[in-house]
């Protein structure tokens, strides 16, 4: 994922920061819970393609 990209990318949801995830290849929003994913280079930033984040994801 290009640093840039996340430089200007927001949650859909909040406007808030997202952070990248290599291993899982999503874009995760700490504030919403949320984690969106990447595929093919190009971030999903569709609510409805979120997953919610466990209960341990939102702690780390």
């Amino acid at each position: 994922m290009d640093h840039r990209l996340l430089e200007i990318v927001a949650c859909p949801v909040c406007n808030g920061k997202l952070q990248f995830q290599s291993s899982t290849q999503e874009l995760i929003c700490k504030a919403d819970g949320l984690a969106y994913p990447v595929r093919d280079g190009i971030p999903v930033l569709l609510e409805n393609e979120a997953r919610s984040l466990t209960a341990e994801e939102s702690l780390s």
